[in-house]
């Protein structure tokens, strides 16, 4: 059960971690940090995706090592045993991002949870909302990384010319074709060779819910043709929607294990000089 409704955490609120992850495009002009002062759901805590990944990559938002993230779950005041419901309040769906790492660093699946529509959702329903900080007291989190869920730039290009992997890409059609300039600075336009592509948004209703079982199952078959196929990658911008596909793609497939490129197009896309 990735998704859960907002009538679910209402009712388990006082038994579960909530976790805030929301994150912005930098040309968005928003601050996550500064909308969750000023209001998130009663009991929530933030988690800031730049502030919690690898410092010392030059790519955005990487995945920290396992050290790293011990510590930030365990000042966080998550545990092992918790069972955690991500939000966002976000246009990309952030919280596919969290969900993911989560996973990646060995917390149980059943035990990570999105909410599906948001912060959005949550607050036009009129559920409890607050300003106030939620008390945190520091836990002991033990991480076990799953390396196999994340490909690299290596195994990216070998790939090319072997095709064990399909690789799909969650960018727009235009990035993707290289129609138009790519957001961030020195990032050639196009997209990997033999990849495929099929933007986030399509999976994404406009109220920020998922779509349904069954609109996912035709919109993956019209992409991928074969949608018990567990050997998909996804990629992205930077990481971020790549996450949202791969939520999706577990809704229809339960045996997938959710894979991504983490360095993505903002990787793949650095011109050479």
């Amino acid at each position: 059960m990735s998704l859960v409704s907002t009538k679910w955490l209402f009712e388990n609120r006082e038994r579960v971690k909530i976790i805030d992850s929301s994150w912005h495009l930098p040309s968005e002009n928003r601050k996550s940090e500064d909308e969750y002062n000023a209001e998130h759901i009663d009991g929530a805590i933030y988690f800031d995706i730049d502030e919690n990944s690898d410092q010392n990559s030059s790519l955005p938002h990487m995945l920290p090592n396992k050290i790293q993230w011990e510590k930030i779950m365990s000042k966080l005041g998550i545990s092992n045993k918790d069972i955690i419901v991500v939000y966002d309040n976000s246009d990309v769906i952030s919280s596919c991002r969290l969900w993911f790492t989560l996973q990646y660093f060995g917390h149980s699946k059943d035990m990570i949870h999105v909410l599906n529509g948001g912060y959005n959702k949550w607050k036009k329903e009129k559920l409890p909302i607050t300003s106030k900080k939620t008390n945190v007291i520091k836990a002991k989190y033990i991480a076990s990384e799953k390396n196999e869920m994340v490909k690299q730039l290596k195994e990216i290009n070998i790939n090319i010319e072997k095709k064990e992997f399909k690789l799909v890409d969650g960018r727009s059609i235009d990035r993707f074709e290289g129609k138009v300039e790519e957001p961030r600075k020195g990032l050639k336009c196009g997209s990997i060779k033999n990849s495929l592509c099929l933007p986030f948004k399509n999976v994404i209703n406009l109220d920020k819910t998922f779509k349904s079982k069954k609109e996912l199952q035709y919109i993956f078959t019209e992409v991928i043709q074969d949608i018990n196929n567990n050997n998909l990658v996804f990629s992205c911008g930077s990481g971020i929607t790549s996450c949202v596909l791969a939520l999706a793609y577990s809704l229809i497939n339960n045996n997938y294990k959710p894979t991504i490129y983490d360095g993505s197009w903002a990787e793949y896309g650095k011109i050479e000089k």
